[in-house]
Order: C-alpha cells, then structure tokens, then sequence
C-alpha cells in the first residue's frame, strides 16, 4: 500500500518546524495571507497548504474529519500513514476538519468548547478558490492593527452570518484555517468580520 501513497514531507522533523512557524504567523496575524514554501502535494484535490497544515498539526491524538467530496481512500490512507491521524464520521468528535468552500452552515455540529476549556474547540480548514479575488470583508480583532481587508473567494451567502454567530460564542466557537494552493489565512474565533 505504501508504495502507491503520495509522499509526505520530504524531512519530516525540519519540514513541520518550518511550516509550524509559517501557521503560527498566520495565526498570529489573522487576515495575513501567508506563503507555504515547499508545501507538499497530496492525494486527491487536497491543497498543499491544506496537506502542511495537517501533516504539520494533525497527529493520532487529533481526530479529522473530512467532508464527502474530499472523503477518499487515497486521502484517507495518505493522512493515516504521514498524520497517523484518525478519521472520524462525527462532526462534534473532530480536533480538525476539512471542508470545502462555505455553503450552508459550515460550523454546524463541530465542538466549540467550553468556558472552562475552551481548547477543546475543533478547527476547521476550509478550501477554497482563492484568498484575494473573493467580496472584500473587514476584520478586527487581536492580532490585527486596528483594521484589515480580506477578499476570500468560494463562500457562500451564508457564510458570513453564521460566523458573526460562532465570533459571539467567545470564548467558545471554533477558529478556520482558509487554504488556496500553497497558501493560507486563518480566522481565529476572536475577530469580528464585517461583511
């Protein structure tokens, strides 16, 4: 089987310390869009941005789920062999997911912790078309000078709303991680958007 598996990180330990501190810059300044030097391709038509996140974060102590069109054998196999990760068929019993664009109420049924241990919320990366071509949004919160203009392209009219709501479970809710190609964004749940 692990002949027909897409390779990994190609030096696993420099590999994920490198991209951990690309992510945590990311996280560190929300609306920044940040590049994944030397992200590796995966299986199926998971991102590179989305496959360094998870083969950097992802381990046999986070459960992921993935949502129907991105649930494939080869993907599957591919994250439990690099990740050693298990996939789960409940939303609320995912550390992780990965999802697709923004329709409907993505954030439905995933765990958002709880005022004594809000870490126990899951985080979500969401693929998408493109961080810069999409209707310009406006985000504050921690981490961000005052203000910053977001443009991220494939969500729907939903979407916005129903992180207004998830933003007002603080400190509850669950945070995102946006992926196009070898990049991302994240939205932790403490921004406000204003669409």
């Amino acid at each position: 089987m692990t002949s027909l598996l897409a390779p990994g990180l190609a030096d696993p330990p420099h590999d994920a310390q490198r991209l951990f501190r690309s992510v945590l810059d990311a996280f560190s300044h929300p609306g920044r869009i940040v590049e994944l030097r030397d992200a590796p391709t995966g299986p199926g038509t998971l991102s590179p941005a989305t496959v360094a996140f998870l083969l950097t974060f992802a381990d046999r102590e986070t459960p992921l789920w993935l949502e129907a069109g991105l649930d494939k054998q080869e993907v599957r196999d591919f994250l439990r062999f690099h990740a050693g990760s298990p996939i789960v068929h409940a939303r609320e019993a995912a550390t992780f997911a990965v999802i697709i664009g923004g329709g409907g109420d993505p954030f439905a049924g995933f765990a958002i912790g709880t005022d004594t241990y809000p870490d126990r919320a899951a985080t979500l990366v969401i693929e998408v078309p493109s961080l810069e071509d999409g209707p310009s949004c406006t985000w504050r919160g921690p981490g961000i000078d005052g203000e910053t203009r977001v443009a991220i392209a494939g969500l729907g009219s939903r979407f916005w709303p129903a992180w207004a709501a998830n933003h007002a479970l603080f400190p509850c809710g669950v945070d995102l991680v946006f992926a196009s190609g070898s990049r991302l964004v994240s939205l932790p749940r403490s921004v406000a958007v204003e669409a």
